[in-house]
């Protein structure tokens, strides 16, 4: 549906977006909302859902094509992250071991994952783009922005290899099991953290989004370390709750998986009001959980051939999903299994674990859980994805939803 632009819009509240497409913004009653202006003719409502617009129609080969080519982009514009980050310090001779080291860290341990959180920045640039193209500024941004999330992603990565007793992560041993390595990974851990910030500077500080964008990563940050903090406690089976399962992911996973990349999108197209956010973030933060239940599952269920890690959860003495399924559903016999067996080193004792879980069917119990959860997400979608494409999230679910790994 396209209205024609009519003098009950306030000419005060007209601004130009990042990405190049007037937005007229304005709290007053009348015309409470976000609008895209087309130059000189028409304005759009910012809906936009998909199949909306005859124009926005893509056929699935097509999409998948864009998407291969997005990542084909995006991980060739890696090298470009290395050189960002190294020249300037190149020059300072007494750094030379210092950026040896960090080049060694970021390539060791930003790559060789499914991007799937610095791709859903470029994905969703595109999208609020339309029916346009984001310009080649903007896109090359997107692309810097998506890196940082990798970036941020190993720097949360290292450390909870090291936290969790890691073996393997990507099909590779853990970076603090590499030979010389060790604890001084913490260290490199940091490294990363801070590569965000260096990026984030130089390449956003001249936007009218840096401090959005800036304030964002901080705040995904702090509520993954709160998430990790709970993780890490090291409680009996009566804490073994679905409350606090669902406070673990919520604040570990869903906020820099999923809000992140999406927000930090938003903001660069100018998408700033609280409502849009919280919108968004209804929809993200229970993606994210799904997303951490697929995880717990592929711990113990997944191949570690395709995972590329060999799971931990139950030595671990971790607050999983299954646990927290296996106690609601035993018997006094089954709980006193868990009991005596759960979080504890000794092989014999987690292959216990592991035969209960057959025992109780979880994996029919987690298939049911996740044909019902999509089904919640795309609720969400339609209820939530105001102001929003759609096709953003609709996306997002597809790409996870029964993944493998």
């Amino acid at each position: 549906m396209i209205f024609a632009i009519s003098g009950a819009h306030c000419k005060r509240c007209f601004s130009i977006s990042a990405l190049g497409f007037w937005r007229a913004r304005c709290k007053a009653t009348v015309h409470r909302g976000s609008h895209l202006f087309l130059p000189g003719r028409v304005v759009l409502p910012h809906f936009r859902k998909a199949g909306l617009f005859p124009w926005k129609s893509m056929s699935e080969g097509a999409k998948h094509h864009s998407a291969a080519k997005d990542k084909e982009e995006f991980v060739n514009f890696f090298p470009q992250i290395v050189r960002d980050l190294l020249e300037n310090e190149l020059h300072v001779p007494e750094l030379t071991d210092a950026v040896t080291r960090l080049k060694r860290v970021i390539e060791y341990n930003a790559v060789g994952g499914k991007y799937n959180r610095g791709l859903t920045v470029v994905a969703a640039i595109r999208e609020l783009a339309k029916p346009d193209q984001p310009d080649p500024k903007t896109f090359r941004i997107a692309l810097v922005v998506g890196w940082c999330i990798e970036l941020l992603q190993a720097f949360f990565l290292i450390a909870d290899d090291i936290m969790d007793s890691s073996v393997t992560r990507r099909g590779r041993p853990c970076w603090y099991r590499q030979e010389g390595i060790g604890l001084d990974a913490v260290n490199d851990a940091f490294l990363m953290e801070s590569s965000v910030y260096q990026l984030l500077r130089r390449h956003c500080r001249d936007q009218p989004y840096y401090m959005n964008l800036m304030e964002l990563f901080l705040q995904s940050s702090y509520q993954t370390e709160l998430g990790q903090t709970l993780d890490l406690f090291q409680i009996n089976l009566n804490s073994f709750t679905e409350e606090r399962y669902k406070a673990i992911v919520k604040h570990k996973t869903a906020y820099y998986s999923f809000y992140l990349p999406v927000a930090a999108a938003m903001y660069m197209a100018g998408i700033d009001s609280e409502g849009e956010h919280a919108h968004a973030k209804a929809i993200l933060l229970e993606m994210g959980e799904f997303f951490q239940i697929q995880d717990d599952f592929l711990d113990n269920f997944g191949d570690p051939q395709v995972t590329g890690k060999i799971g931990t959860d139950i030595q671990d003495n971790k607050c999983s999903w299954l646990v927290v399924q296996s106690l609601k559903r035993a018997s006094p016999e089954q709980r006193k299994i868990l009991e005596e067996n759960y979080g504890q080193k000794d092989p014999e004792k987690i292959n216990r674990v592991k035969a209960l879980y057959e025992e109780q069917d979880l994996k029919a119990v987690y298939k049911n859980y996740e044909e019902n959860s999509y089904q919640q997400i795309v609720g969400l979608i339609a209820q939530h994805a105001v102001g929003l494409p759609s096709r953003i999230f609709l996306d997002l679910a597809d790409k996870i939803y029964k993944r493998q790994k």
